[in-house]
């Protein structure tokens, strides 16, 4: 079947179970098919596999759908601390990357939201080339659905912090969200969640209406405007003042923590004077003008990986401990993000950019 053919034909994998009830019913089928159906398409089961769908079942879902999951296009495993990172192909021919993190508290993969990304961050290997096309539903459920068949185990946390800006998205995103944490389907608890954003104010305002109870990650970087704005391009359309006005208010809706990512680049934003105003900035405006005086701040010190058409380089020991020393001395709470799988380039963007390097030579 073509993507022609495809395109005309339900995605059957980013269907809610509503959604897939409607279509059973329209191809004459009793409505308890899609209870047969759903947990089984989220396990990596097609309906040509399923052995409690008659044939004649099969063939009137074939004409109206189609299932598919994304393919494993390389695997690198980490020798050091056993990650594994993975260029998965799309239906369309183009790719991308989810990275397997082991922790004592089980596993955890960071998926992509789109295929490149718009965003532009000078550090980013992600952005480079640009935006694509966004993800379906169904191809970031596909990750993770791929990858737990791959390795034949339950992954049961989600970091939404891979290629692309998720709320660049947001449909998609949203309908991925329920789906992931459907009862029927993967069953991934919200709480383990993370959905980490450059800073869309206006969709963070939509996402604390939604009533997800996941944690929010906001890639901050830097505290004043004039340096933000040189490595993050959407600083230049809501300031960094507007994006924690954003973060207090989606406290005051959904009582969740926000943690803030903070990538350390040598001699761009790693000096103690830069932790000083950027403890004073989250402080002034998380802390007060009538915000809860208790926000919990939590800051990701992240050394920045290398990439070669950056030209950036990762801060060294000292600087990053001086840092978080400033930032813990004025009551916010920083950790220094421990980088799994560095011996196989874990950081998501670089495998992808090295396999379309190869194609054109």
């Amino acid at each position: 079947m073509n993507q022609l053919d495809q395109s005309k034909k339900s995605d059957l994998l980013s269907l809610s179970f509503e959604e897939l009830q409607a279509l059973v019913i329209s191809i004459g089928e009793p409505k308890y098919r899609a209870e047969q159906i759903f947990p089984q398409i989220h396990r990596g089961i097609s309906p040509d596999e399923m052995s409690n769908l008659g044939k004649k079942t099969k063939e009137a879902l074939a004409s109206v759908s189609f299932f598919y999951l994304p393919t494993v296009r390389r695997k690198l495993v980490s020798a050091l601390d056993g990650t594994v990172k993975y260029l998965f192909s799309l239906r369309d021919g183009h790719s991308v990357e989810s990275v397997v993190m082991r922790y004592k508290h089980g596993i955890t993969i960071c998926i992509s939201s789109q295929v490149g990304c718009r965003m532009g961050c000078a550090f980013c290997a992600s952005t480079i080339g640009g935006k694509v096309r966004d993800l379906a539903p169904s191809e970031m459920l596909g990750q993770i659905i791929a990858a737990e068949r791959d390795l034949g185990e339950r992954i049961s946390g989600i970091v939404m912090m891979g290629i692309g800006e998720p709320l660049d998205n947001y449909d998609n995103v949203l309908k991925f969200l329920r789906l992931v944490g459907h009862e029927k389907g993967l069953n991934i608890g919200y709480r383990h969640i993370s959905l980490s954003t450059c800073g869309l104010v206006d969709k963070i305002a939509r996402l604390a209406k939604e009533e997800l109870p996941i944690t929010l990650s906001i890639s901050l970087h830097a505290s004043d405007n004039e340096t933000r704005s040189a490595i993050m391009p959407i600083n230049k359309k809501w300031s960094v003042e507007q994006l924690l006005d954003a973060c207090r208010d989606y406290y005051a809706v959904t009582g969740r923590r926000i943690s803030f990512e903070y990538t350390l680049i040598a001699g761009k934003n790693d000096s103690p004077e830069n932790a000083l105003h950027l403890a004073k900035t989250l402080n002034a405006h998380l802390r007060t003008k009538g915000a809860d005086s208790s926000f919990p701040i939590h800051v990701n010190l992240i050394p920045v990986n290398p990439v070669t058409e950056t030209g950036f380089s990762a801060s060294d020991k000292n600087a990053i401990a001086k840092f978080a020393s400033v930032l813990e001395k004025k009551g916010i709470r920083a950790t220094v993000r421990r980088r799994l799988g560095s011996d196989i380039n874990a950081s998501c963007g670089q495998l992808r950019r090295a396999e379309e390097a190869k194609e054109t030579e």
